[in-house]
């Protein structure tokens, strides 16, 4: 299973540029999802690339970030108050990523696209 994870730009580009080895999530799939598409949100507003999953990790934020901190790409401070509050977190483990050589525009293939807050599974 494919799912289309939305992912501010800049840390799009970290993962394609192979900085950030990690996208940390506050909630995760109920399904099996193999493979990430990447939505870049606006300004970009295209899905730029894909990876596959490694592993998904699950823990505390302050053990998820010490046993990923070195691959994540993120400064501490950003990190501490994404999770603030939370007492479990996810980091999915980036495992191949393939950067699209042409991006796609979700609105061309369909006009009412609206862009996942989180994520949504693909079905493709």
């Amino acid at each position: 299973m494919t799912a289309l994870l939305s992912i501010k730009p800049e840390f799009a580009e970290a993962i394609f540029s192979g900085k950030k080895k990690f996208e940390y999530r506050k909630n995760i799939f109920k399904k099996n999802v193999k493979k990430i598409r990447v939505y870049a949100t606006k300004p970009v507003g295209k899905i730029i690339g894909e990876f596959l999953i490694d592993e998904i990790l699950e823990d505390t934020p302050n053990n998820l970030w010490k046993s990923t901190y070195r691959n994540s790409g993120v400064k501490k401070e950003f990190y501490m108050q994404y999770f603030q509050g939370k007492k479990i977190g996810y980091a999915i483990k980036i495992k191949e990523y393939t950067r699209y050589a042409e991006p796609q525009c979700p609105y061309q293939k369909n006009p009412r696209f609206v862009a996942p807050q989180s994520f949504m599974y693909c079905h493709e």
